[in-house]
Parts: structure tokens; C-alpha cells; sequence
């Protein structure tokens, strides 16, 4: 039998619906390509959520962590080796809820306060000079007189991005860098993230920033000598209220010094208008030990004599305490013969606790720039702190140290101290399935422990992939 004919047309229509199924298949493949891959970056979008929010709470719980160390710390002294700085357990790799963090903590009282420090102060750190020392007192200062080489509201605000000189105290130390002259190599030398650690873009050269001069040394910039955070209680060992060697009775240096007649009345001799220093309690010819006194006659304060009692006096005027607790109001010069014990004054001084600062602040406290005798007491410090167990417990050790001069001792008492209040916490959290998602998420807290518990006065938390 013959076969119907068969039209071309057909074979053009069912070349044309092959085609329409083809790409009906592409397109499908196409969409459940795109599906798949939104569905794994959704995914991936998840993840990386997840982990962030894991990484907050780990780099918070680090902050926490250090809050309840200082907490449980105690007051007597802080030095280097204490939990709250050396503590690999709690500090160090720590894993949290799908999180790993690692805490760095820095004793703001190991540094210079640039609130509060001196010119000459000032110009002894590293790589300081007059100009910008003048223009970091005409920042803080509270008026607008502009100091030869300083500068002024007029100054910045004929800058490309404006803006007013603040003429008070600095809020945060990265402000410096809004200070004529300070550059952020000036301030974060080569650690320009802060850590403590000397990474690899740190030690290369001009291969990559920030520039170092690529030797396996980290050289500190001023954000490690200067803080703008750091404040005294004006507290002894115990927590307790110092005793004003310029308002106290004779009875009271007697009965809360522990002083003997002779030496209080020595004190009441010659305090005149007031003792300006704590310093003036001693001078460079008082004998190392007591001498035997004749009756009350008054006795010069020994050295021994005042390294017992220096960690519990003050100069500072304000509500003053008797040894029977009842308290008297004195004012300007004037004496309160019922007490000795001193209110904290709303000016106390920012100290530097001797056994956490580095030799530059030292050096910088001695006004020491260019002096090779204060660089050889700074170390002197630092290898005399080094051999203690557990640091200095009183600025009167420092009159033990070998190579610190009484008159070296003499500058700088009324700006040191053994004890700690605020510290920096630097809290990073990363992902342990770092491969998958590399959340990580830092932050920086800084705590002061005057009040109990812990108070937080600064907290900067941010997350990077």
C-alpha cells in the first residue's frame, strides 16, 4: 500500500514544538538553577546571622568575664601578673556558643592622663614636639587664647571640613587626632588596630599599610601612653579615706596614723599654710630610720616612718573625718581640729600606678625627655616592680628602689599610686566555622570599678566578615 505523502509543514511544526521543549528544559533549568543558588545563599545569609549573633554575645561575655575578675580583684595593688591581665583560662580562646573569644585588657592607669598631665610631661613621650604639645592645651583648656604655637577655634574651622576646638577636657583619646599636627601615626604608631600584636602588614614595609619600618619590633604610638579615662579615689589599701596631713588634729595623726608624739607634732609644726605635696613630708636629708625622740619634742618624719603611713595621707583639702567619725567641714586653709579623715575631692588627680605603666610614661612623669638619669629610674622602676611577687604595695617601695633618687621620688609622688580603677577591655569574637561564614565582631569597653559593680563608660561593638 502506498504511504499518505508527508507535508513539509509537519516536519516544520514538530521542529518547532522540539525547539519550544528544548528551551521550555533550559528555561526550567535556568530557574531551578537560580533557585538552588538563592536557596544556598539564603542559606548562607542565615549563617552568617546566626553566627554574628553568636559572636556579639561571645565578645560581650568577654567584657562580662573581665568584669567579674575585676570585681573579685583585689584592691590593695594591681600589677601585670594579676587575673585580670594574665589569665590564659579565662581570657584567652575561650569557646562560647558556637563562638571563640579572646580578650585583651588595658590598665588605663598605666598611662599619662592628657587631661590632667604637664607640658614638660607632655613633651617627654616619644616623638612629641612644643607645637603639638600646645595644641593639645589649647584643646583642653577652656579658653581662646591661643598659645604661640598652638591653635584655636580660628584655626579649625578654616579647614576643608570644619569644625570648633573643643576647650575642654578630651572625651575619648582618639580625639587627638581632631588635635593640629597628630596624625594617626603619631597616635597608633604601627599597632593601627590596637591589638598589642605585631602583625604581618605591621613588620613589611611600604609593601602594604600601615607603614612601619619592617623590623619585628612594634613601635607604640601615643594611644599607649595617653588616656583620657583614668581618675584616683583618693582611697588607701584598705578602701578607706586618707588622712588630709593638713586639716588633721594632733590626736588624729596621732590615733589614725599611728604616729608617735614627736612626729605629729612635727607635722603640725610645720604644715604653715599647708603642705603642698605629700613629698613635703620628707626631704633629701631625713634619716632612712626613727631616732630616738627626747619627751613631745617634734621629730622630723623618717623615711621608714613615712613609708608606713604615705599609702594613708593626703594633701588635698575637702570633708575631713575624726577618728571618732564625727565629721567637720573645712575650708580653703583653714583646720579642722576635730579630724583627720579626707572626703574624696571632686579634683582628685589622675595618678599612674607605678607597676603597670611602661618606662615612657615613667620617663614622661620624671619630665625626662633627653635625660639619661630619669630613663636609667624609669628602668630602674620597671626591673625593681618586675622582682616583686605580686608589685609594688605603696609608692613608699619606690623609695627602695636602686637608681630612683629621693628627688626623683619627690617629682613624682603626687602623680603615682599601686592601684587601678579603669581599664579598657578589647573583647574579639570570631565563628568557629570560620570557613563558612568568617563572622567576627570586636569590641571595646571600658570599665571603672570606683563603684561596685563594674560601671561601663564607653562601649563600641562592631562585626566584620
Amino acid at each position: 500500500m502506498a504511504g499518505h505523502p508527508v507535508k513539509t509543514t509537519d516536519f516544520n511544526r514538530q521542529g518547532m514544538v522540539l525547539v519550544a521543549v528544548l528551551w521550555t528544559a533550559v528555561l526550567m533549568l535556568v530557574i531551578v538553577g537560580s533557585l538552588v543558588q538563592y536557596s544556598r545563599l539564603d542559606m548562607k545569609v542565615s549563617m552568617f546571622s546566626a553566627q554574628t549573633v553568636a559572636c556579639q554575645w561571645a565578645s560581650r561575655a568577654g567584657v562580662e568575664t573581665v568584669a567579674a575578675l575585676l570585681s573579685e580583684d583585689s584592691r590593695t595593688s594591681d600589677a601585670l601578673d594579676d587575673l585580670w591581665s594574665d589569665n590564659e583560662l579565662d581570657l584567652v580562646e575561650v569557646v562560647l556558643g558556637g563562638a571563640v573569644f579572646n580578650v585583651r585588657v588595658v590598665d588605663e592607669a598605666g598611662k599619662l592622663n592628657i587631661n590632667q598631665a604637664s607640658a614638660p610631661q607632655l613633651l617627654a613621650l616619644p616623638g612629641m614636639t612644643e607645637e603639638i604639645v600646645d595644641a593639645i592645651l589649647d584643646w583642653r583648656d577652656q579658653d581662646s587664647d591661643e598659645r604661640p604655637a598652638g591653635a584655636e577655634t580660628g584655626y579649625y574651622r578654616n579647614l576643608d571640613y570644619p569644625y570648633d576646638c573643643r576647650n575642654a577636657p578630651f572625651k575619648t583619646i582618639r580625639e587627638l587626632l581632631l588635635v593640629r599636627g597628630v596624625t594617626p601615626e603619631m597616635l597608633y604608631g604601627e599597632d593601627t588596630n590596637f591589638n598589642g600584636l605585631l602583625d604581618y602588614n605591621e613588620r613589611d614595609g611600604d609593601a602594604s599599610l600601615p607603614p612601619d619600618n619592617n623590623d619585628d619590633v612594634l613601635e607604640q604610638g601615643w594611644i599607649a601612653y595617653l588616656s583620657c579615662y583614668s581618675k584616683d579615689d583618693d582611697k588607701d589599701g584598705d578602701g578607706g579615706d586618707r588622712v588630709n596631713v593638713n586639716s588633721a588634729s594632733l590626736d588624729a595623726l596621732q590615733q589614725d596614723l599611728g604616729l608617735s608624739p614627736a612626729h605629729a607634732q612635727w607635722i603640725v609644726d610645720n604644715r604653715g599654710n599647708g603642705f603642698q605635696s605629700i613629698a613635703d613630708l620628707i626631704s633629701n636629708n631625713s634619716p632612712d630610720e626613727p631616732t630616738q625622740a627626747s619627751g613631745n619634742q617634734a621629730q622630723p618624719l623618717d623615711v621608714q616612718t613615712y613609708q608606713q603611713i604615705v599609702d594613708q595621707i593626703t594633701v588635698t583639702q575637702g570633708n575631713a573625718q575624726g577618728g571618732g567619725g564625727a565629721r567637720g567641714q573645712s575650708g580653703g586653709g583653714a583646720r579642722a581640729q576635730g579630724g583627720g579623715r579626707q572626703g574624696q575631692s571632686s579634683n582628685t588627680r589622675a595618678k599612674v600606678n607605678v607597676n603597670t605603666a611602661p618606662k615612657e610614661v615613667l620617663v614622661a612623669l620624671l619630665e625626662g625627655r633627653d635625660n639619661p638619669d630619669a630613663e636609667q629610674a624609669a628602668l630602674s622602676i620597671v626591673n625593681a616592680r618586675l622582682s616583686m611577687l605580686n608589685g609594688m604595695v605603696s609608692i613608699g617601695d619606690l623609695l627602695d628602689v636602686q637608681g630612683l633618687s629621693r628627688e626623683q621620688f619627690r617629682k613624682m609622688a603626687d602623680w603615682v599610686t599601686v592601684r587601678s580603677n579603669v581599664f579598657t577591655v578589647y573583647s574579639c569574637a570570631m565563628a568557629v566555622e570560620t570557613a563558612i561564614s568568617g563572622a567576627t565582631v570586636v569590641t571595646e569597653a571600658v570599665l571603672d570599678r570606683t563603684e561596685s559593680p563594674c560601671q561601663i563608660t564607653y562601649w563600641y561593638q562592631g562585626a566584620s566578615y
